[in-house]
């Protein structure tokens, strides 16, 4: 069995495997250089792409996403649980505060702050399901929420983080996408196949990550917007991406323990000063209520909503929203899977599904209630007309929510910084991740490949945002995320097999 990829040198980079590093960057290069000259030809054909997947292979995301939870439950509960990921006497790098800091931040980040009240505000307003016996507006549209952003969206990051940490530090193999195919492709993964492997999952988390990074700049630029009249332009938003990517390559430069693992921890407390004052002063009773009730519907229809919207949603809803998020979550597999693998290193299996899938989906679950549920009740109860600017702008939610709270300045300027500082560590954590697949698994490839990456995602945000706007990075999220959903069916399947031989 090898253990190594072959690197070397190509012009000022230092350590790269040249057939990832140069394929997935010419990709990016004639991607940004077509949809910067060709941007309405661009925008048709981000469309017709949207348009076919969804029309004709949406299910196939639909089954994947069962599969994967399915997949990560029976391993919690199996025999295989103990086994640990690492050496049998390793112990984690990272105690579980900032194991915990640094997941959630990669994880989420920048799209929970701007979904958090912008989906339930829009289900609320457009109820998907219709009917006598539907349920009310405000149950569903939490549900529904709470159904994208739970166990689902996690056991797709568990399935790839799970896979690399075992084959990487349990047998030895390189933390690259590829390695999770040793059981089906043997020493192959060192040539072709795992190039290619590994090229679709440089691609995918490019455009995941992008995604978020254009999402991000909308959101920073709305907090402007209302704390100082900062216009809500394309060019302002670039601008700001521009600004935060150079942040976040500073960070990046300064590697796992200083610069990433310290700005997790700062943006997690924000994000705790943030939900606390919310919570204390807003309606917290109504909060309490409605995660209660929330996530007692979530678990009792969670087997229903994993197949609804196939047959009940419209496909210009799907696209908008399940099919979206699931080609979203699966773009982001490769870049939130192998960072989690990277800082779990030591954990057993066991420990690693309930750290990794249960702890983070109830810590978004109460995210999404506080803020959530203090919109729908403003609009509810005090007429707050923050479904009007959902409609207008998706990315101003957040802040109109905050403008019916005391201190709105305050909290907003926090909500501003938090998002800030989601946005550096995607970025920076994507960057990294991105560096390790195109150095050949490397776990500490060389900074200036690293400012490369950085550079080359917020290049991509901005043309995504000049291509289409929010319709151009829903767009991106679902056809890079299809080709990686048809690998993390196999990457279930080679797991397993190992598994079966470790135990």
């Amino acid at each position: 069995m090898k253990h190594e990829i072959k690197t070397r040198p190509i012009l000022f980079f230092e350590k790269t495997n040249p057939p990832v590093f140069v394929v997935s960057a010419m990709i990016m290069l004639v991607f940004i250089l077509v949809a910067t000259v060709f941007t309405d030809s661009s925008k048709a054909f981000f469309n017709f792409l949207q348009h076919s997947i969804v029309k004709n292979v949406s299910w196939v995301f639909t089954f994947c996403t069962v599969l994967f939870l399915a997949f990560v439950l029976f391993l919690l509960f199996s025999r295989f649980g103990s086994i640990r990921l690492g050496k049998d006497d390793e112990r984690p790098e990272f105690g579980y505060t900032t194991w915990f800091a640094m997941l959630f931040s990669a994880g989420m980040g920048i799209g929970l702050v701007f979904w958090s009240i912008a989906e339930p505000i829009k289900h609320y307003s457009s109820p998907p399901i219709q009917g006598a016996e539907a349920p009310a507006p405000i149950k569903q549209a939490m549900e529904i929420t709470f159904f994208h952003w739970g166990l689902h969206a996690w056991a797709i990051f568990m399935v790839v983080g799970l896979s690399l940490a075992f084959f990487s530090y349990r047998k030895g193999l390189p933390l690259a996408i590829r390695s999770s195919f040793y059981p089906l492709l043997g020493n192959k993964i060192y040539g072709p196949w795992g190039n290619f492997i590994d090229i679709f999952a440089v691609v995918g988390t490019m455009f995941g990550v992008a995604t978020s990074l254009g999402l991000g700049a909308m959101q920073v630029n709305s907090g402007l917007n209302f704390l100082g009249g900062c216009p809500e332009t394309p060019l302002t938003q670039i601008v700001l991406i521009g600004l935060i990517t150079a942040c976040a390559t500073t960070s990046v430069v300064l590697g796992l323990k200083k610069g990433i693992s310290r700005l997790s921890h700062f943006n997690i407390w924000l994000s705790l000063i943030l939900i606390f004052f919310v919570f204390l002063i807003g309606p917290s009773f109504y909060i309490l209520k409605t995660f209660g009730e929330s996530l007692k519907n979530y678990i009792s229809n969670i087997v229903y909503f994993s197949y609804w919207s196939e047959w009940v949603a419209t496909e210009g809803w799907q696209s908008s929203w399940t099919i979206f998020y699931w080609g979203w979550w699966i773009a982001w597999a490769p870049f939130v899977g192998l960072f989690i693998a990277r800082i779990s290193r030591g954990r057993t299996i066991r420990e690693f599904i309930l750290g990794g899938l249960l702890a983070p989906t109830i810590a978004t679950f109460i995210w999404l209630s506080v803020f959530g549920g203090t919109a729908l009740y403003l609009e509810k109860t005090q007429g707050a007309p923050i479904s009007v600017a959902v409609s207008t702008n998706l990315s101003t939610a957040l802040f109109k929510t905050l403008e019916y709270l005391p201190l709105d300045q305050i909290t907003a300027a926090l909500s501003t910084l938090i998002i800030v500082t989601f946005f550096i560590t995607s970025s920076d954590s994507g960057s990294l991740v991105i560096d390790i697949l195109t150095a050949g698994g490397d776990q500490d490839p060389p900074k200036n490949q690293r400012i490369f990456w950085a550079v080359t995602e917020g290049v991509i945000a901005s043309v995504l945002l000049l291509a289409g706007g929010l319709d151009a990075l829903q767009t991106a999220a679902i056809v890079s995320g299809f080709p990686f959903a048809l690998l993390m069916v196999g990457m279930c399947f080679a797991l397993f097999k190992e598994l079966q031989n470790e135990v």
